[in-house]
């Protein structure tokens, strides 16, 4: 047994995964494949979605087995043969027992006629992975010639724009136009106010640092979260892009907390996807069951049209230590906790992207559960104090 083959010492810590996602044509097989060549992947498993069109350069390979092929620099490249838990699962206890090579991050290639939700549901919501890995960051690819055709036509690569912390726009040089940079940026704010959006081509981009970049871990409660919600990107979004006549939700209840939307998105002219991401803010702590309360009736009320949710919330019950929730469509993950506030700023702020949701429904729906909720919050409080004096 060679020493990169014994049994390693892993941390406690999950491994962190980066899902690759991008329309069929979009650049990832090129992405990937340039990216395999670098050392920074040396330990990187990587996972090629079974109906994937990427097909790995041969002469990369080094060895290779009916499962796993090793590349030269390293680097676990294998297919999903059957389901991605049962994979994932196998993958991790072969690194265990030392059958294969350690590797200390996972990016995963989803198929281009693929939409990444389901991905995201099975690190949320899957016990075997949730005690294993955690996803640090979803990439999406952009062919700058044929994106907006693909997206009035194809509702997947929508929502792979939508979910995405990074869009990469390849194919910008074959592109027709000296606006068309412009004009693809333009289109994915649309979708993703929140996104980072860089050239594929851009001279400064290291694609092997953004695939093995380990983002924000909820389980580290010393972590900072504020790159990870992207709720003041999402607010920006709402001052420059503002359509209508209001900016903030209100109620009439002269009790109400102040629970309001901070980010919004959407026009009704050219480019519509139906794509709505925007922040409730809530300026008072809500209690545990509130919460729950809040969160369960924008599952229930929305289902699959909520696309995600993640959030950092003020819980009454913990003072001083903000509670980070996240879930994908109607799947919650359990709260993890953080030490401390990363600011001076302590208001709940979650955010939500959601599709095809009429924009006033959806504000009023989210303003009587948030009522609701903060009344909940005020008598638990209430309840709490007069017990306690």
């Amino acid at each position: 047994m060679t020493d990169d083959q014994r049994p390693s010492k892993l941390p406690v810590a999950k491994t962190p995964v980066t899902i690759l996602t991008g329309f069929l044509g979009s650049g990832k097989t090129t992405i990937l494949n340039r990216a395999l060549r670098a050392p920074e992947l040396s330990t990187t498993l990587v996972i090629i979605n079974e109906f994937g069109e990427i097909s790995l350069d041969h002469d990369l390979a080094a060895t290779s087995d009916d499962a796993v092929v090793v590349l030269e620099n390293g680097c676990l490249c294998c297919t999903v043969r059957s389901d991605l838990v049962g994979t994932m699962n196998a993958l991790f206890y072969d690194r265990q027992a030392g059958r294969i090579p350690a590797f200390d991050n996972v990016v995963i290639e989803t198929s281009g006629l693929a939409e990444p939700g389901p991905v995201l549901q099975a690190f949320l919501s899957e016990p075997t992975l949730d005690g294993l890995y955690r996803v640090a960051g979803v990439v999406a690819t952009v062919d700058a010639v044929n994106g907006p055709d693909t997206w009035d036509s194809h509702e997947e690569s929508v929502q792979q724009i939508a979910l995405a912390d990074t869009v990469l726009i390849s194919k910008l040089d074959l592109a027709d136009g000296e606006d068309r940079e412009s004009q693809v940026r333009a289109e994915i704010a649309k979708m993703n106010p929140a996104a980072t959006v860089l050239r594929v081509d851009d001279p400064a981009l290291s694609v092997p640092a953004l695939l093995t970049d380990t983002g924000f871990d909820p389980a580290d409660p010393g972590a900072d979260p504020r790159p990870w919600l992207r709720a003041e990107a999402l607010a920006v979004s709402r001052d420059h892009n503002h359509d209508h006549d209001h900016e903030h939700g209100h109620c009439d209840d002269p009790g109400h907390d102040h629970g309001h939307e901070e980010g919004r998105h959407h026009e009704h002219g050219f480019g519509d996807r139906g794509i709505e991401n925007f922040v409730l803010v809530r300026d008072e702590p809500l209690t545990r069951e509130a919460l729950q309360f809040l969160l369960d009736g924008i599952s229930q009320n929305l289902g699959a049209n909520l696309l995600r949710v993640k959030g950092l919330v003020n819980v009454a019950e913990e003072p001083g230590r903000p509670a980070v929730i996240q879930g994908v469509q109607h799947l919650l993950h359990t709260m993890n906790w953080l030490e401390r506030w990363p600011d001076g700023d302590e208001r709940t702020r979650i955010v939500f992207i959601t599709q095809g949701v009429v924009r006033e429904n959806l504000s009023e729906m989210i303003e009587l559960l948030d009522r609701i909720a903060a009344r909940t919050s005020r008598a638990r409080l209430k309840a709490r104090k007069d017990s306690d004096g």
